[in-house]
């Protein structure tokens, strides 16, 4: 039974959480499976697949997955997402309450900072790159609430709430601690902890020690690495080798975030790539519109050739079309995934759409690319080299990093 349960609303965050305990040799795994999907690692994060529903249905699932869990001394993390996307607030909701059912009052400690992606909070507000997250143009695309102020948006869902700024974290973990004491006696059920650095965040794990009780931890992928830095080194076993590569590498760019497209773009002037862009219309078409490119893309990697197939921006986009555009996405690409040596997604729900048509529903995850992008293996029949990115963050190198780490793993593995 796992250790850590990490509850996330979409797949990249899942994993980007949980492969921080992979990185201290702890076991960690991420599945998408609707029952079971659990094993012997001592890290399980899911994905609730939750990011576009709204808030009663994105509560309703966090409770349905988290109540056949439940069991003493299992350490909690509740992954929401750096710039508030989704349903965070009604998510935390209702996983203390369930949680409830079963422990004594519990308090949530929220700090969504990940300072190596641009993310910090400062006065119980969001920053991106040190300005309003408001401002932002993943804010102007993409947002739940009114603003990005965590005290508003926790006191919103009825959670009472307190603050723990800057200068009063930069006691060190003892006054954290201290604070988080508090907190709980006052019958207060957040505290949302300021943090501009990562210091600051392995400042709140470290408090963790100094504790008599278990908080519900929330943030992103930055708390989660501090929490796992501030643990014990573990001794993750080896795993079987992979069956020899059969295809090319497929990089698939479900994203429309400008991190996403910037990358892409630059990763195809630096050549080696062939491209394929994928407009949204021949997706709504379905399979007949489509099975000429399909077979033009699985031509490709078996050919050994790498892959970037990406969906091509449209001016005002409609997000709401994202679910069904990943699962069309997913039924083009099938034919060359099935065939490929290493896959390479951005966008969870892409993720999660295209491993879930090759049969595959859990990854078990070995290290990071970069800050916020796992590598990791497939479960099952199948071990499938692949690397997960969010879509909203990531420099423009990070698909030719992808590239040189998969060919490298697949070297490793040709010559063991």
């Amino acid at each position: 039974m796992p250790r850590w349960l990490i509850l996330a609303d979409d797949l990249t965050g899942a994993a980007d959480c949980a492969v921080a305990f992979a990185r201290r040799g702890h076991a960690a795994a991420v599945t998408w499976a609707e029952n079971g999907g659990e094993a012997d690692e001592a890290v399980l994060a899911i994905d609730a697949d939750s990011r576009r529903l709204i808030a009663r249905d994105a509560a309703d699932r966090h409770a349905a997955l988290l109540r056949p869990r439940l069991r003493p001394g299992l350490a909690l993390y509740k992954k929401i997402d750096s710039t508030l996307r989704g349903q965070p607030a009604a998510e935390l909701a209702a996983t203390l309450t369930t949680l409830e059912e079963c422990r004594p009052p519990a308090l949530a400690v929220v700090a969504p900072a990940f300072p190596d992606t641009g993310r910090t909070t400062e006065g119980g507000r969001i920053r991106l790159n040190g300005a309003p997250l408001e401002d932002s143009p993943l804010w102007a695309r993409e947002h739940s609430y009114a603003n990005a102020d965590l005290y508003a948006v926790l006191e919103g869902v009825g959670l009472p709430t307190a603050l723990l700024p800057l200068a009063a974290l930069r006691g060190g973990p003892e006054a954290v601690a201290a604070a988080m004491r508090h907190a709980l006696s006052a019958r207060c059920r957040a505290l949302v902890c300021d943090s501009a650095t990562t210091s600051d965040l392995e400042t709140i794990a470290r408090a963790r020690g100094l504790l008599e009780f278990e908080p519900v931890w929330v943030g992103s992928g930055g708390l989660a690495a501090a929490l796992a830095s501030a643990e014990q080194p573990g001794q993750d076993p080896p795993l079987p080798r992979l069956p020899a590569a059969r295809g090319g590498l497929l990089l698939v760019v479900g994203s429309l975030a400008e991190a996403s497209r910037a990358a892409a773009d630059h990763a195809l002037a630096q050549g080696g790539l062939r491209h394929f862009g994928i407009p949204p219309a021949l997706l709504h078409a379905g399979p007949v519109g489509w099975n000429v490119m399909a077979r033009e893309i699985a031509a490709a990697i078996a050919a050994r050739e790498d892959v970037l197939a990406m969906i091509e921006a449209e001016p005002g986009a409609d997000l709401r079309q994202g679910a069904p555009l990943a699962l069309a996405l997913a039924e083009l690409l099938q034919p060359a995934a099935s065939q490929a040596g290493g896959l390479f997604a951005t966008g969870g729900e892409t993720a999660r759409a295209l491993l879930s048509r090759l049969g595959v529903q859990s990854i078990r995850l070995l290290e990071e690319v970069a800050p916020g992008v796992p590598f990791g293996l497939t479960r099952g029949a199948r071990r499938l080299p692949v690397v997960t990115k969010a879509g909203g963050f990531g420099d423009t190198e990070i698909i030719r990093h992808v590239r040189h780490r998969l060919h490298a793993w697949l070297q490793e593995e040709t010559a063991a």
